[in-house]
């Protein structure tokens, strides 16, 4: 396999506005993963079209109804200190339930 760097490793989402579904290119290989699994599951709507060993992409056609895209807020400085808080006092808590046994 040819190696590449990680800024030619792209992960591209193709689509338009009259098509039902979305075409999917990656070299990602928790998402190719993720997709491999998705089409063995399901294969009725999402399938592997093209793979390139050579290069280790590969492209998958998927239903535009079974991908979304998130969008999340960043973490607000308070909202990050609560989050941090209640880490450490669960890890706190699973420590000492591991000493007791």
């Amino acid at each position: 396999m040819t190696r590449l760097t990680k800024y030619e490793k792209e992960t591209i989402i193709l689509t338009s506005e009259g098509d039902d579904t979305y075409n999917v290119f990656t070299y990602n290989p928790a998402l190719k993963r993720r997709l491999a699994g998705f089409a063995k599951k399901y294969p009725a709507v999402c399938r592997l079209e093209s793979e390139d060993r050579k290069y280790g992409s590969q492209s998958y056609v998927i239903d535009k109804r079974r991908l979304s895209i998130r969008l999340t807020a960043p973490y607000s400085e308070e909202r990050r200190k609560v989050a941090s808080k209640c880490a450490k006092d669960n890890m706190t808590k699973s420590n000492k339930q591991k000493s007791k046994t």
